[in-house]
């Protein structure tokens, strides 16, 4: 292998100011300055300035003294593509989009270019900063909000901490669910502590369809834990279809079509921050 493809880290220290982010890492990595350039803008590259590390995408931003300079190179994670996102709604100092499954709601330091805040950047005009106020799975799909404000952000924080914002998720389980419910009963909750934290969701039966042995669910949650209604479903031995972590690989033994997972954020309703007008959005 190409030892220029290979993953690997560098961590520089800057010893004087004569030199740009670009010169320092081009003598360093072995890579060409378009390659750097590249890695820049996909957010592998990070500048710590004492306490204060971020990344870093300008390739001729002036350096310091003490500074130092971070890059995580992975070509394997730089050259994959993200599936496209929907603008829902511009709202100016936030917006709502539909991620698509397959998109992540946040960036690792190996890059930040397949996260639906990236894509949020590149592609709003005017051009805002994004912040993640919420996320989705991976693998689910749905409406997200995004701020574009950190005083913004902040707000939206808060009412997620107060359960000022109704989220509903269409999902799509293994199995007739309708079987765990008493004869009145319409909602099941499920209050099962996750990583050591209490964890609530509210769980509406809609449709068995026998056919195919799914049930059709809508799922309201009052916390929000890593993937909580994946987890808290398949611990009623009913997972959501194509969870390939905590589902059951019905599709490969069955040799039918394997589905995304059918997990969808499909409604959200707040109080706007800015203007304290209800607002409410569907997929």
């Amino acid at each position: 292998m190409n030892p220029l493809e290979m993953k690997k880290e560098f961590h520089l220290p800057v010893e004087s100011q004569d030199k740009t982010a670009l010169d320092l890492l081009s003598v360093h990595t072995g890579l060409s300055r378009q390659k750097i350039k590249q890695a820049m803008q996909k957010g592998c590259v990070w500048l710590e300035k004492g306490n204060y590390t971020q990344r870093l995408r300008r390739a001729k931003k002036g350096l310091s003294h003490g500074d130092v300079l971070h890059c995580y190179y992975d070509p394997d994670i730089l050259k994959n593509t993200p599936p496209t996102a929907t603008l829902v709604s511009d709202e100016g100092d936030y917006s709502i989009w539909i991620k698509p499954s397959g998109m992540f709601s946040q960036g690792s330091k190996w890059g930040d270019h397949c996260t639906i805040y990236r894509w949020a950047e590149k592609n709003l005009k005017p051009e805002r900063p994004a912040f993640i106020v919420h996320r989705l799975d991976r693998a689910a799909s749905g409406l997200i909000i995004l701020a574009h404000k950190k005083k913004i952000a902040a707000k939206f924080a808060k009412m997620f901490r107060e359960h000022r914002i109704d989220k509903q998720y269409d999902v799509t389980v293994e199995g007739d669910f309708h079987v765990v419910l008493s004869a009145k009963q319409e909602i099941k909750t499920i209050s099962r502590t996750l990583d050591g934290k209490p964890a609530v969701s509210h769980v509406r039966f809609i449709h068995y369809n026998e056919k195919e042995n799914h049930s059709i669910l809508e799922v309201h949650i009052e916390t929000g834990r890593k993937h909580q209604i994946r987890r808290h479903l398949a611990s009623l031995n009913f997972p959501v279809v194509g969870d390939r972590l905590y589902g059951t690989n019905e599709y490969a033994s069955s040799g039918k079509q394997v589905l995304n997972l059918q997990l969808k954020a499909q409604s959200l309703s707040f109080d706007c921050p800015v203007t304290g007008v209800k607002k409410s959005f569907k997929f």
